[in-house]
Formats: structure tokens, sequence, C-alpha cells
């Protein structure tokens, strides 16, 4: 125990003086974040400290998977150490020049493909298990490289409001930290998962509305909470323990996966670029019902505790039963988008009334 306060605590403290550091450079170099047409802050401030908190994650993943006593770590392991950095140095580049999408994507690819090809992969669906799919090795390889390719643009979406795309990652983290710690012999993963949820707690010290942001991830750090979030259900890859099925770790992450399909589905139904920016994804949306900063990480906090909670409970039950709380969590999340979206139609069509334009939606 006193072993994982030290490993916890020094990821943290690690955290804070990488993020404290970063925000001295961008300031000093005049690294502020851009304002475009999905972004609400106003004024000058300072973006890369997405940088700081992914350094710090790096750093303790080779440490700690490097002393730790399960074979599916250290030297197995070291492609996708390198598959973090080459997502954590493209971000830091798109940042300060931004890169063509393609180029982005294809980087992505690279990623993942450092991930699979050790055998990081989903191997499952669901509790109880579908034996037909389970056997289809093949079929997992592409089908978890498009997850960690679109988790990893997926949480950029939500990252529109103060401490929102840390704070619900880290709480992702934590859900995930719970389940593995109920596996016997799931040490290192738990560890991981935990210092995850630590070195974004050292970045929110800065970036939390408290009264306000001194930096921003930016989108680098984004795309790099996004990529870990994709990786954890299979760092736990043994044969010894089951493993996170594909629509359990779907619905603990389901916040930026739901509003991903809507930015998609909007874009293409209006024609446009499915990268184009607007002001219509889910933290917009409860800005203009009425809610302030604070209100919306309640509110997305709330969710993702309740809906962590239900996933923990379907993992643990596993077999038929397990499906109960899987869909639980799964109503729950539909529920509140969709609440959500009718909440934001009823606000837009009362200001088109009042200024006589044409509300988006």
């Amino acid at each position: 125990m006193m072993t994982i306060a030290i490993a916890v605590f020094s990821s943290f403290l690690l955290s804070v003086c990488f993020v404290a550091l970063m925000l001295y450079i961008a300031r000093k170099k005049s690294w502020y974040d851009t304002i475009d047409e999905r972004k609400i802050h106003t004024g000058d401030v300072p973006r890369l400290g997405g940088v700081g908190f992914a350094g710090a994650f790096i750093i303790v993943v080779f440490v700690i998977s490097f002393i730790s006593p399960e074979d599916h770590f250290g030297w197995r392991f070291l492609p996708v150490v390198l598959a973090m950095l080459l997502i954590l140095l493209c971000g830091i580049y798109d940042d300060l020049r931004p890169l063509a999408p393609r180029i982005k994507m294809g980087l992505q690819i690279i990623a993942g493909l450092c991930v699979i090809f050790p055998g990081y992969t989903f191997s499952r669906f669901i509790f109880p298990d579908i034996p037909l799919l389970s056997s289809m090795k093949w079929f997992w390889y592409p089908l978890s490289l498009l997850w960690l390719v679109g988790l990893t643009n997926a949480v950029n979406f939500i990252d529109g409001v103060d401490g929102l795309a840390g704070g619900v990652s880290a709480l992702a983290a934590l859900s995930y930290a719970a389940v593995f710690a109920s596996f016997p012999g799931s040490k290192t993963a738990t560890l991981l998962c935990i210092c995850l949820a630590a070195v974004i707690g050292g970045f929110l010290v800065f970036n939390l509305p408290i009264p306000k942001a001194k930096i921003f991830m930016g989108d680098g750090g984004a795309y790099f909470l996004g990529f870990i979030l994709a990786l954890l259900p299979f760092i736990n890859k043994t044969n010894a323990q089951p493993d996170f099925p594909l629509l359990h770790a779907a619905a603990l992450l389901q916040l930026p996966i739901f509003d991903t399909f809507a930015a998609i589905w909007r874009r293409l139904r209006d024609g446009r670029r499915i990268d184009s920016p607007d002001k219509l994804h889910i933290h917009h949306k409860l800005l203009n019902i009425g809610l302030k900063d604070r209100g919306v990480l309640a509110l997305a906090y709330g969710l993702q505790i309740i809906i962590g909670a239900l996933v923990f409970f379907s993992v643990k039950i596993q077999g038929l039963l397990s499906l109960v709380p899987l869909g639980a969590a799964y109503l729950t999340g539909i529920s509140c988008f969709t609440v959500i979206h009718y909440m934001n139609l009823a606000a837009l069509k009362r200001a088109s009334l009042k200024s006589g334009g044409t509300p988006l939606l």
C-alpha cells in the first residue's frame, strides 16, 4: 500500500512540476490557444499543458512497466510506450504548427499498430462471451485499431470547458482501476490507471475554472488522453484474467463517443467536413440551456461516476446478469444526451423567436 501511495503522489507531483514548467514556457514564447468557431474562451490562455501531464505519465509508465513482475509488461510493453510518445510528439507539433488531417490520421494509425502488434487488443464483445467472435483473433486487430484511432480523436471534441476533458478522463481511469483491482494478479494495471488519474489531477490544479483556467491541455493533450483511455482496456492482457469487453469499455467512455457520433452526423447532414468546428458539442448545449462552467462539470462528472459504477458492477457480475447494469449504463447515457438535445433545441427556438433568425439544430 505504501508503494502505491508513493507512486501516485510522485505521479501527481511530477505532473504539477511539468505543467508549471509548460505554463512558464508558453507564456515566455506566447504560445496561446487560438480562438475559432468552437472555442468559448476569451483572452490569451497558454496551451500545451497536455505536454506536462503526458510527459509525466510516459515516464511513470516506463518505470512501472519495467519493474512489474507481470510478464505482459516489460519489453513486450515497450512498443506501447513508444506509441504514447509518438502521439505526444504529434500533438506537440500539431499545437505549434497544425498538421494536415491525413498526416495526423496516419501517425495515429502507426501508433495504433504499435499497440496491436504485441497483442494488446480486445478479445470479446461482452459478458457472457460469444465463442465464435472470441475464436476469430484476426477480427479483433482492425476493430481494436479503429477503437484506438477513433477514441484518440473523440476526447478532443469534449475539450471545450475548463476541467471537462481532464476530469471525465480521470474519473474513467479510476473506474478502470476499480475493475482491475477486483481481478487477482492485476496490480500493475491498477496502478497505471490510478497514476493516470494522478497526473491528470496535477494538470487540473492549473485547469479547473477556479476562478478560471491558467493553461489548456491543447489538442495534443486531448489526443494523448483519448489514446491512453482507448489503451487501458488492453493493458491487463493475460490468459489468467478476463479482459475488458468492448461494449463495457464503450459504455464507460460513452460521453466522448456519443458526442463524436453526433458531431459526425450533424456535419454530414449539413454537407460539411467532419473535422469542421462548430458550437454544438455537448458542453456547448449545456452552456446554451443556461448552465455555467461549474454546472457543466458537475453534471458531466456526476454522469461519469454513475456510468463508471454501473460498468464496474457489470464487469464484476459477468454472466447474463451483467447485461442489467450494462444496459442501465447505456440507458443513463442515452437518456441524458436525449434530454440535453431537446432542451438545447427549445433554447435555440426561443433565441430564434427573439432574433427572427433560424436556429442551428
